[in-house]
């Protein structure tokens, strides 16, 4: 069983306005300490063996200047690897579905000898993100489906005794433990669009509309 109330707060979420080349974007930045060795969650998080256990399969050349693919979802470029030294280590890709180009950048910072902060950042030209989307989920359908990756990334590095491979989560986001657990990213990322500006119906209405995304339900349901 899966604790949903300890993983979703353990998540820090912020969303921020900034400039990339000239143009307003958005950053929709995600962080977690997990209780593993900077040197363990770089291998988890750039060895494809391991990316496949806690998020999806992924194929390609995991370097600087490659490129890679996740089974059903984004490919992109490697722009910037930097391994662990020092207590950091940082890389950043890009983003590209749908026809569309964004930014990811993972950064792990220690904390200890056996424990790591992971930092996700999104970025995506505001220009480049449909208004009729943004309009009616607001950060909630890009910022839940990264709560589900450091949901699975939290099991993965034993955060919880519980388990959940890859192949089980979409099953999972149908059970009843899967809708708490949406239920609540999706408010905590309704929490974040409000701390950044929004009023608090529309921040509330776009959280609702991705808990019904991910779920398949109304929000009253």
């Amino acid at each position: 069983m899966i604790d949903v109330n300890s993983q979703v707060t353990a998540v820090s979420r912020e969303l921020r306005d900034e400039e990339m080349d000239g143009a307003p974007a958005r950053v929709q930045s995600l962080s977690q300490e997990y209780p593993a060795a900077i040197d363990d969650v770089w291998e988890a998080a750039t060895s494809a063996d391991r990316i496949a256990r806690w998020f999806l399969p992924v194929s390609g050349e995991l370097r600087l200047g490659g490129r890679y693919q996740l089974e059903g979802n984004a490919g992109g470029e490697v722009l910037e690897c930097t391994p662990p030294a020092d207590g950091r280590a940082e890389y950043r890709v890009t983003w590209e579905f749908g026809g569309g180009v964004t930014w990811v950048t993972v950064r792990l910072v220690e904390q200890g000898p056996e424990r790591t902060r992971f930092e996700l950042e999104h970025v995506a030209k505001t220009a480049d993100v449909p208004a009729e989307m943004w309009d009616v989920f607001g950060p909630g359908a890009t910022g839940v489906g990264w709560d589900g990756g450091l949901l699975g990334l939290a099991l993965h590095l034993g955060t919880q005794s519980a388990s959940l491979s890859p192949a089980e989560a979409q099953a999972w986001a149908f059970t009843d433990e899967g809708r708490a657990f949406y239920r609540a990213a999706a408010d905590a990322w309704g929490a974040a669009h409000e701390a950044a500006g929004a009023d608090p119906e529309t921040a509330a209405r776009g959280a609702d509309a991705t808990y019904g995304f991910y779920t398949g339900q109304g929000p009253a349901e």
